[in-house]
């Protein structure tokens, strides 16, 4: 599957001048703008910067004919189609989407980098959407990533700052966890990091998930005694009885009934995982092998934009929720047992089993909070988020 570009193209001032012709990027997913600037490059050689996306001929992606504002200080050498473009301001609009921010956001990070004494040699912009905007940075000492991130994930930097703190324990090797390292943060989104080398573990089989879940726990447990300071720093408190506030909170508004049984019981629910005797940590959010990277030498577990502090039994699930039933019993199993051996008494079984429906409901009151905080635009990344979220939580209730 692959997509159609449109781009409309603002001049240096903001100024409309008109759509480029039509042209085929091979990536279905619309985050993805590397492609779209490197195409615009070889054929009308000319430099853009992917602002936002207009519209879409199909509702949600992948794929389609997709139509994106960009913005150019070259003089386009190609006739452009004239088109009407509506650039009236949003409140819900993030930074980067809005014309001549990518532009101060890369004057900024190449500004931090040169005070760390690197030099720029190359900007290349990867992704633009509403969760973040990242944009890759070659310098004479190697890559650097800017990544730009939205008010409600702004906590990033400061869990990445403590993470080496919980990292490194001694163990096995092969199971230990690093994080990202922060070269620069600006307190108003902007994120400076180091190069991580390796690859994405999209895909990542039984084996590797359980080197993940044994090196990742190592880092909750470490974080256990630092929660306080966690959320003290900005990191979202879903503790406890807090889980169900939040999740009550930003479903209202949507359709709720196929899983209303289980929201009815939730705070029962969640007083019964209290029970289970686990403490609560640091949970990344998103625990799934894409959000790790590895080089053979070392693992890196990337995007901790959707953590929170929590019980630990959320990122379990996350990590075994595409593996087939065997293997993921034998990660729990794992884990258990690594929670049963460090709390004495506890019971991870059974908080797992009573988390397994509110793992989907949680994220289903995430995507609630995404659709909230974007312009209407943006919409069609998750407006089919909630209500299949909402649907698996049904079914495993």
């Amino acid at each position: 599957m692959s997509r159609t570009v449109t781009l409309i193209l603002l001049d240096a001032t903001g100024r409309p001048l008109g759509a480029l012709p039509s042209f085929d990027v091979p990536e279905p997913w619309w985050q993805e703008v590397a492609s779209i600037v490197a195409e615009v490059r070889r054929r009308h050689g000319l430099e853009v910067t992917v602002l936002r996306l207009l519209d879409a001929d199909r509702p949600a992606p992948p794929g389609g004919h997709v139509r994106y504002l960009a913005q150019t200080v070259d003089a386009p050498g190609v006739p452009l189609e004239p088109v009407a473009v509506d650039l009236a301001p949003h409140p819900l609009r993030q930074p980067w989407a809005q014309a001549g921010e990518p532009d101060r956001s890369v004057a900024w990070a190449t500004g931090e980098l040169r005070r760390l004494g690197r030099t720029v040699t190359a900007v290349a912009q990867q992704r633009t959407w509403n969760l973040s905007a990242i944009w890759r940075l070659d310098t004479d000492a190697g890559p650097a990533w800017l990544k730009q991130l939205p008010s409600f994930a702004r906590h990033e930097p400061e869990v990445l700052r403590r993470l080496p703190s919980v990292a490194g324990l001694p163990g096995d090797t092969n199971s230990l966890i690093d994080a990202p390292v922060v070269l620069a943060a600006d307190g108003e989104g902007r994120m400076l990091l180091a190069d991580v080398p390796g690859q994405d573990r999209y895909g990542a089989g039984e084996g590797e998930r359980a080197a993940i879940a044994s090196g990742h726990h190592l880092v909750q447990w470490r974080a256990c005694g630092v929660v306080g300071e966690l959320v003290a720093a900005g990191v979202p408190d879903l503790r406890g009885a807090g889980l169900a506030d939040r999740i009550r909170e930003r479903l209202a508004g949507h359709d709720v009934s196929v899983a209303a049984g289980l929201l009815d019981g939730l705070d029962h629910r969640l007083q019964q995982v209290g029970d289970c005797g686990l403490p609560d940590t640091l949970v990344h959010g998103d625990l799934h092998p894409g959000n790790v990277r590895g080089d053979g030498q070392r693992r890196v577990v990337i995007d901790w934009a959707d953590s929170f502090a929590g019980h630990p039994a959320f990122d379990i699930l996350r990590l075994t929720e595409d593996v087939d039933a065997d293997a993921a019993a034998r990660l729990v199993g794992a884990w258990a047992r690594r929670w049963r051996t460090d709390v004495p008494g506890s019971d991870p079984h059974r908080a797992v089993d009573l988390l397994r429906p509110v793992a989907p409901l949680r994220l289903a009151a995430v995507y609630a909070m995404f659709l909230a905080a974007i312009e209407p635009g943006e919409h069609p990344y998750h407006v089919h988020d909630v209500p299949a979220a909402l649907a698996r939580a049904a079914a495993t209730s």
